[in-house]
Order: C-alpha cells, then sequence, then structure tokens
C-alpha cells in the first residue's frame, strides 16, 4: 500500500517531469503568500493548538506540493488527512483548526485544487475518483449540507477533476489527430515515393531491350565482319568493336541496376551479388593509362596498401572515376600531368585522380562537347552503392578528383534487418 501510495507520476519523461515540478513549486508559493494574507487578516483559532493552528495546516499542505510531482499519492493523501482534520474539527471542535467566523467559506486546504488536477492527471481513473470523491465530501460537509458551505466545496473539488479531465482528453485528441495527419502524410510520400521507383524501373527495362538489341546487332555484325575479312586492319578493329559492345552491354546492366526499385527481388545494384573479385580495375587502368598517354598526356599509377578484392560492381565504378576524370583532364587541361592513386583500406578503396595545371589552351570545340552532367551523374552512381566524392580545383591550378567506395556492396539478403518485436 505505502509502496504504490510513494509512486512516482506515470509516463513523465524526466525532462518534463522537471517542468512540472517548477511549475508546481511556484503555485505552492503564491499558495503559501495567499494563506499567510488570508491567516494574518482572518479571526484566529481559539482552540488548544493555539491561535495560529489553521494557517500551520494550510501552510503544512501548501508547502507538501513541493513533493507532488515525485509522491503524488503520498501528498495527496496528507492533504485529503489535513482537509478531514479541518472539516471535522469544524462540527466536533469548532474554533481548533478553523476560525469560528472565518472570511473564507473553504473547509479545507487550498491546495486541495491542485491535487486534485494532478491525481485526475497523473493517476489511474479508481484512484483519482476515490480521492476526488472524499475531498468533496469534506469540502462540501455533505453530511450537513450548507448553502454557504457546500455548492464552493463541490466545485473547488469536483470543478477541477473534471476540468483536467477535459482538458487532457481534448489535448490527447489533438495529438491523435496531429499523429494521423503526419502518418497520412508519410504515407502519400511513400506511395509517391513507390510510384517514382516504379516508373523508373519501367523506364529502365525499356531502357534496357532497346539498347541491348541494338548493342548485341553491333556485336554480331562485328563478329560476322571479323569472319567474312581477310584484312588484318578490319579484322583488328572488329575484334575493337565486339570488346567495347560487349563492356558496354555490361555496364549498361551495371547502370540499370541502379534504377531498380530497393523492394525488387534484384540486388539494388547489379552485380552486387556476384561474388567478390579483384574485378577489372587493374587490367582497365592499364587500358586507360595507354590511351592518355597516347595523346600527349603523361599519367602514372601508385598503387597503396593490400590490393583488397572488390565486387564487380565497386570496380567497375572505380574504372568509371578514372575514367571521367582522364576525359575532363583531356577536355579542360590539355598538356597537364595525370596522377592516379589507389589506396586500399580495411574497409574501403580510395581512388584520387589528380592533374597539374594546363599548358595550352583547351580546344573550345573539345571543352564544349559532353552535357556538363558527367560528375553529377558520377557522384549519383557512388553515393548509390554507399561511397562519397568529392572534386575541386587544386591550389596549383590543376583539378582533384577523390572518390572513396566501399570494399563491397552488401546484397538486400545481407542487409541488416530491424528486430523482430510489435510494431507500433
Amino acid at each position: 500500500m505505502w509502496q504504490a501510495m510513494l509512486s512516482p507520476p506515470r509516463d513523465q519523461a524526466p525532462e518534463a517531469h522537471r517542468r512540472e515540478a517548477a511549475r508546481i513549486a511556484v503555485v505552492a508559493a503564491l499558495l503559501a503568500a495567499l494563506d499567510l494574507s488570508l491567516g494574518l487578516g482572518d479571526a484566529p483559532t481559539t482552540g488548544f493548538l493555539g491561535p495560529h493552528a489553521g494557517l500551520t495546516a494550510q501552510l503544512l499542505a501548501d508547502a507538501s506540493l513541493l513533493l507532488a510531482a515525485r509522491f503524488p499519492r503520498a501528498v495527496g493523501a496528507f492533504v485529503l488527512l489535513v482537509g478531514a482534520a479541518m472539516a471535522i474539527s469544524s462540527q466536533l471542535a469548532p474554533g481548533l483548526l478553523l476560525p469560528p467566523h472565518q472570511l473564507s467559506p473553504v473547509t479545507v486546504p487550498r491546495a486541495t485544487p491542485v491535487v486534485v488536477i494532478l491525481v485526475a492527471l497523473h493517476q489511474d481513473r479508481r484512484y483519482a475518483l476515490a480521492l476526488t470523491a472524499l475531498f468533496a465530501v469534506f469540502a462540501g460537509r455533505l453530511w450537513a449540507p450548507d448553502w454557504s458551505i457546500t455548492p464552493f466545496g463541490l466545485l473547488s473539488t469536483l470543478g477541477p477533476a473534471l476540468g483536467a479531465l477535459y482538458f487532457d482528453a481534448r489535448r490527447q485528441l489533438v495529438r491523435s489527430l496531429r499523429d494521423r495527419a503526419e502518418r497520412a502524410e508519410r504515407e502519400q510520400l511513400l506511395l509517391a515515393e513507390r510510384a517514382r521507383f516504379e516508373e523508373r524501373r519501367r523506364l529502365a527495362s525499356e531502357m534496357h531491350d532497346v539498347v541491348t538489341h541494338r548493342l548485341s546487332l553491333i556485336v554480331l555484325h562485328a563478329g560476322a565482319l571479323r569472319v567474312s575479312s581477310t584484312d588484318e586492319a578490319v579484322r583488328a578493329a572488329a575484334d575493337d568493336i565486339r570488346a567495347s559492345g560487349s563492356q558496354a552491354m555490361k555496364e549498361l546492366h551495371d547502370l540499370i541496376g541502379v534504377l531498380r526499385s530497393p523492394n525488387a527481388d534484384e540486388p539494388l545494384v547489379a552485380g552486387a551479388a556476384e561474388p567478390a573479385t579483384a574485378g577489372p580495375i587493374a587490367a582497365d587502368l592499364d587500358t586507360l593509362v595507354a590511351e592518355s598517354n597516347a595523346v600527349g598526356m603523361p599519367t602514372e599509377v601508385e598503387v597503396i596498401g593490400a590490393v583488397t578484392a572488390l565486387t564487380p560492381a565497386v570496380a567497375r565504378t572505380a574504372h568509371r572515376v578514372v575514367q571521367e576524370a582522364l576525359t575532363n583532364a583531356r577536355k579542360h587541361s590539355p598538356g597537364s600531368r595525370v596522377k592516379i592513386t589507389l589506396r586500399y583500406q580495411n574497409q574501403d578503396v580510395r581512388v584520387r585522380v589528380t592533374n597539374t595545371a594546363p599548358t595550352a589552351e583547351p580546344d573550345p570545340v573539345l571543352s564544349g562537347s559532353g552535357s556538363g552532367a558527367g560528375l553529377t551523374g558520377l557522384r549519383h552512381r557512388i553515393e548509390v552503392i554507399g561511397g562519397k566524392l568529392e572534386a575541386g580545383p587544386t591550389d596549383s591550378g590543376g583539378f582533384r578528383l577523390d572518390a572513396i567506395l566501399p570494399a563491397y556492396v552488401p546484397t538486400p539478403e545481407s542487409r541488416p534487418h530491424d528486430p523482430p518485436g510489435p510494431r507500433r
């Protein structure tokens, strides 16, 4: 019983608990000031407890409010005990705790409405109703109703309780309506996002069908040209066309995976479910470096750290970073020197491509070609697989492209799931 009476308020966060304790302290101070002014101006009590027994009882009830935020049931029981003593003594021993002719019709502590409100808001309904009913009995002296006391006593006990319950119900209703509105807005956004995903997937499928059909025709024609031609130069060109077409189809499949819905059965990034491999970084970089040196742009490669096995999606993304950096260097920084740095770390690989300041004026036709969205698309591609891209000019007048890529891309099955439990 005592453990239940000393229990703190329910469902309150520490910050809200402190705020309420501060508000109760302010109310207790105001009630104490009011009781002092009324008690000193009212007639003294005439019982054996002394002339200030009633004032002392009021101040004790006011002081107990300082503990109401922590122990509301104990404070409620104490104030009820003081009120019962005041009401009963007015009948059995007039003048003991209440002056014989007091100015106020209050026969219970003036802290009673505050206690009733706190109990109604923070305690269970059965306890709150029982305590409020007892306060109403003693405040209204229902065993001896009096028109000068009973209505005011009922109003000062039942009124605050009903008002607190009404405003609490209204607050919960407003919160519920707000939550429902926010939930409906979130659901609307999710539906719109799902519609965009489905549209992207549909466009990706159409793009894959159309472009793959044309590329396959190019590869087949190149194969037929290689078989039918006797000229070695033509046969070599046909081999290059076949290789480029096959690589283009692989990269197209990779890019189409970026547009797939994460709710689909396929991986978000094509190739993510493939086994980890060193990937095409080394061989492709040799080719890119050879092409760059052939057009008069000196390029060197530096590898730091132990080579880590990468998934094909990450390896192709790293290749695309180097390819985009070399393409931009050829367009905007002719005559510059380029350095490619591959740094293998514990969980990721860092690709940095830096070129020096140009030594010649860029070709306006070459620098003006392209859509200008190369870095934007590259950044999106890197972020999709969980990487990060930084690009910008260097202090020496050159340009730097710095990408951090994860060592592998998790499949949907390997991604962490929410722990089992009840849904809210």
